[in-house]
């Protein structure tokens, strides 16, 4: 009997995905645990592997062709059978079985809804480089090659070195497509730019994401439904720089001005947790935990991994953390558990030579902290000008939760933390 397979739910914010790989086309046979299709959600590209037995019958999806999660996205079943009614109607099985789940799942435990099923058969992958300057070498333990069967059939067919292909399977694993889209790496100072002609007019038209969809989204219902208002202040980072350049020389972990920053602001939230609330329409949550997401910068936008309960963590432990969550986000490795719950936002542009800036509120926290660079400046100390470092900081805030006196509250006593980092270690 022929089987629908429904576009999964990958992440907590898919509402669509786009199939950005076929591996089998109609008339295929199937293995359940066979590789698929690959689908790009907002968040990460994802191996999808069958589940059940059988022939291709039906593709619903195009390749780079996106569709609403639970729609159609294939049919199995037996060559030659008739799926016209499927085709037709493929959406009535599946509220019918949604109208029978809660007369049987509890005391049968089999009675699973079927589109649950692919979540346990996805892979999280980063996505392949298009790019024929980008592809770099990939790890190699000893003289063994992480790599698919078929992976290594196909670069011995095509005369490719398949320890110079870097993969992008679990774990680093080299599979099919990375050696399709093999291209010979090349030195970034080697690469040369396309050269365009004086006074010509060009462009180039990129898709869009569904990661750049899903930011669009978001952070157009935050600024255009939360009533933001900005608070900025300066704070003398000298003391700063010299707990960190001490702490750097005696400690085994560096730490860095964002790992200050996030622990400040974490102790700051535990004395201000109006500012560490979230707006739920009918109720305002005010948060006794801290959880503090941290904005990183990804090739295709952004992404706000968690550290929970940064006001129990040491500075070197949030630096740690950090610094693996920006790895994992950069190889779209992280999974929905490091980017949910955060309670209050940072994002930092300083290492960018950004002095400040205002940033967007990251639903549903209340609040989101712009954190600029150390600007060396004439400031007035003991009625002479000296030379300081000055750090800005503004605070986006949400005024159907904070006040303009709760956020300055707030920011006063971050100060206080960041000018006298002793503080933070009592």
């Amino acid at each position: 009997m022929a089987e629908i397979v429904y576009m999964p739910k990958l992440s907590d914010t898919m509402t669509e995905g786009v199939v950005a790989e076929w591996h089998k086309k109609v008339g295929d046979k199937v293995a359940s645990g066979e590789l698929i299709a690959e689908i790009e959600t907002d968040k990460a590209t994802m191996e999808f592997e069958s589940f059940y037995d059988g022939v291709l019958l039906y593709i619903g999806v195009e390749k780079g062709k996106g569709a609403p999660v639970n729609s159609i996205l294939a049919i199995i079943g037996q060559e030659g059978e008739d799926i016209s009614a499927l085709i037709a109607g493929g959406a009535a099985p599946k509220a019918e079985e949604k109208k029978e789940e809660p007369a049987k799942e509890g005391p049968k435990k089999e009675e699973t809804p079927k589109e649950e099923a692919p979540k346990q058969d996805v892979k999280e992958v980063s996505k392949p480089a298009a790019s024929a300057v980008t592809a770099a070498p990939s790890a190699v333990t000893g003289d063994r090659v992480f790599a698919s069967p078929l992976a290594k059939k196909l670069a011995d067919e095509k005369g490719i070195d398949i320890s110079s292909v870097r993969g992008t399977g679990d774990q680093g694993r080299i599979v099919k497509r990375d050696v399709e889209h093999y291209v010979p790496y090349v030195p970034a100072s080697s690469a040369v730019p396309q050269q365009v002609a004086a006074g010509t007019e060009s462009y180039e038209d990129v898709p869009v994401s569904q990661m750049r969809k899903t930011i669009a989204r978001r952070l157009a219902e935050s600024k255009f439904t939360a009533p933001h208002f900005y608070l900025t202040l300066n704070v003398d980072m000298d003391n700063a720089i010299a707990a960190r350049k001490a702490m750097n020389e005696t400690g085994e972990v560096k730490i860095s001005f964002n790992d200050m920053v996030i622990k400040a602001s974490a102790l700051a939230l535990t004395k201000h947790p109006a500012v560490n609330s979230s707006w739920l329409g009918d109720v305002i949550r005010k948060n006794y935990h801290v959880n503090i997401g941290v904005a990183v910068a990804v090739d295709e936008g952004l992404l706000v991994p968690v550290v929970r309960f940064a006001n129990t963590k040491g500075m070197a432990q949030i630096g740690e953390e950090v610094r693996a969550y920006a790895k994992r986000a950069k190889e779209k490795k992280l999974q929905p558990a490091d980017w949910e719950g955060s309670t209050f936002t940072i994002s930092n542009l300083g290492m960018f030579g950004i002095d400040n800036f205002t940033a967007i509120i990251n639903p549903p926290d209340s609040c989101i902290l712009a954190v600029g660079g150390i600007q060396q400046i004439p400031v007035v100390k003991n009625n002479q000008v000296v030379p300081g470092n000055v750090m800005t900081l503004t605070l986006s805030c949400d005024h159907r939760v904070v006040d303009g006196a709760t956020g300055a509250a707030f920011l006063q006593t971050l100060k206080g933390y960041l000018e006298n980092p002793v503080t933070m270690l009592v």
